[in-house]
């Protein structure tokens, strides 16, 4: 007997609609990390390749990054029963963003201007501070608006 894929392990803990929070939290790590590969390897090539000063560089990535985020947290993390038109839920969301790209930024020029460190391990320490003011945010926005 075949089984149904919404049965899935795969699908319970990835797919399914859930307002559990370690779920969530478990599932926005994942997207995090996607959109923090895309970020993060965006830096890296506005910065080396395109020869952008990091800061501008690290608007620019971080704003691919929340494009990313933005898409596979709608599918994969927060349930899709709000009550807002997309455009204002993505402007809800952005406003989220443009807060974490003024905390990713700030923590990127003193990590790197203030402390010393290479521009893209700053990236990855400021990314893992984000991640936690993003989520939370994101989880409290998703709460205020279903």
């Amino acid at each position: 007997m075949k089984k149904n894929n919404q049965d899935s392990f795969f699908y319970k803990i990835f797919i399914k609609d859930t307002d559990n929070t370690l779920l969530q939290l478990f599932r926005y790590f994942w997207v995090g990390g996607v959109a923090a590969v895309v970020n993060i390897g965006m830096l890296f090539v506005f910065t080396e390749v395109c020869h952008f000063n990091y800061l501008i560089s690290n608007i620019l990535s971080f704003t691919l990054g929340l494009i990313v985020n933005y898409i596979l947290s709608k599918k994969f993390v927060f349930s899709d029963d709000v009550k807002l038109s997309p455009v204002k839920e993505f402007i809800i969301y952005a406003i989220i963003g443009v807060i974490g790209l003024g905390l990713d930024t700030l923590f990127l020029w003193i990590f790197t201007e203030k402390i010393g460190i290479y521009y893209m391990i700053s990236k990855i320490i400021s990314t893992a501070l984000v991640f936690i003011w993003n989520f939370g945010a994101r989880k409290l926005l998703y709460k205020i608006i279903k």
